[in-house]
């Protein structure tokens, strides 16, 4: 048990605990997988917690990527040298952006965009508030989420280049489709998505188009990104981990720096287990099972779950009492860590306080 018994008993359950020692290991080894910090530029949409983003900064990491204006805010109050929102922002967003960066002039605030519309949208508040964000062009590589194709990119890119407004960064290429267990399968197709990038790249250096900056990849294709030039890599769920990502992934070094404690609450039927673990404390818009409960995983199955409890089969129900205590490996940490307003920090086999998640809250005051 990475927790102790007389922790275990004073923690109410459902509860999200965070080991900070992990976190510092999975730190550790994103790095020695970049080759150096400054490569590094984490998404922090996993955690949201100012104290992750510092520990990173602590390593030398000081630029980042986020998906939410909360969680720019709290890069720029952590004091990050680089803050990526890498969601192609809408108004009123575009204004409260551009405010951000005027009023944190030490953090380069940028964005991204696809089209012309929102990179006129962005210069026309640009030039409202007077002051300047940096701007990423989207590259749609396959995941056909947001991003424009590479083949039909240069015109855009040209007009970010030209632009009086904003300064250009470089692109973003995000692949977050490319999901193979085998790591040989998942290079080669992370290679094929990436040679129209390389093949916009040479077509905007004939052309002497600067680009300061590629933004590449996600957890399961920044090792491989990181075997290219000139690329920053955006790992993010490697700072905490999950089981959906540790199953699936197993050539990725990372721990499990996040358990969820829950409890047996009832026992409904001979071989059936209620717990208190229900939608609104691990992320559920997964297939079951949504959660790994350690010391039981081999012998359970999810047959219920509500916003308060997950019913489970099996046959060893007799055997647990009402109360006892489980850890358990969420498949998908992200949606977890936003249902829960604080974390209890453990080091050393014992609770040592709270930490906020900071950015999880949609509207800023």
């Amino acid at each position: 048990m990475p927790l102790s018994e007389k922790a275990i008993s004073a923690l109410p359950s459902p509860t999200l605990i965070v080991f900070p020692d992990r976190v510092q290991s999975n730190i550790d080894r994103m790095i020695s997988i970049a080759g150096v910090a400054s490569r590094l530029r984490p998404h922090v949409k996993t955690y949201k917690m100012a104290e992750i983003v510092r520990m990173q900064m602590n390593a030398g990491i000081q630029k980042f990527k986020c998906a939410t204006l909360a969680e720019a805010r709290m890069l720029v109050d952590c004091g990050a040298k680089e803050a990526l929102l890498a969601r192609q922002p809408i108004e009123p967003d575009i204004a409260s952006l551009v405010k951000l960066a005027k009023k944190n002039p030490n953090t380069r605030v940028a964005t991204i965009v696809d089209n012309f519309d929102s990179l006129r949208a962005i210069e026309s508040d640009c030039q409202q508030f007077d002051t300047s964000i940096g701007i990423f062009l989207d590259i749609n590589v396959g995941m056909n989420r947001t991003g424009i194709r590479a083949e039909d990119a240069d015109a855009l890119y040209r007009g970010v280049f030209e632009s009086e407004e904003i300064h250009l960064e470089g692109l973003h290429v995000y692949d977050g489709h490319i999901r193979d267990a085998d790591f040989q399968e998942r290079k080669r197709r992370c290679d094929d998505d990436y040679k129209p990038v390389e093949e916009l790249l040479e077509r905007l250096a004939r052309e002497s188009l600067p680009v300061p900056c590629v933004v590449a990849g996600g957890s399961p294709t920044f090792p491989i990104h990181a075997q290219r030039e000139n690329v920053d890599l955006s790992p993010g769920t490697t700072l905490l981990w999950d089981f959906g990502y540790g199953d699936l992934f197993r050539d990725l070094p990372f721990e499990h720096a996040a358990l969820i404690l829950t409890r047996v609450i009832s026992k409904p039927g001979e071989d059936l287990v209620c717990f208190d673990l229900g939608h609104k404390a691990v992320a559920s818009e997964m297939p079951h099972p949504r959660v790994q409960l350690l010391g039981i995983e081999d012998d359970i199955e999810f047959v219920g779950h509500s916003e308060e409890h997950l019913v489970a089969r099996t046959s060893r129900a007799s055997e647990l009492s009402i109360g006892v205590a489980f850890l358990g490996i969420p498949n998908h940490i992200c949606p977890t860590v936003a249902l829960h307003n604080k974390v209890v920090v453990v080091k050393n086999g014992e609770s040592t306080g709270t930490w906020t998640v900071t950015a999880r809250d949609r509207i800023l005051s």
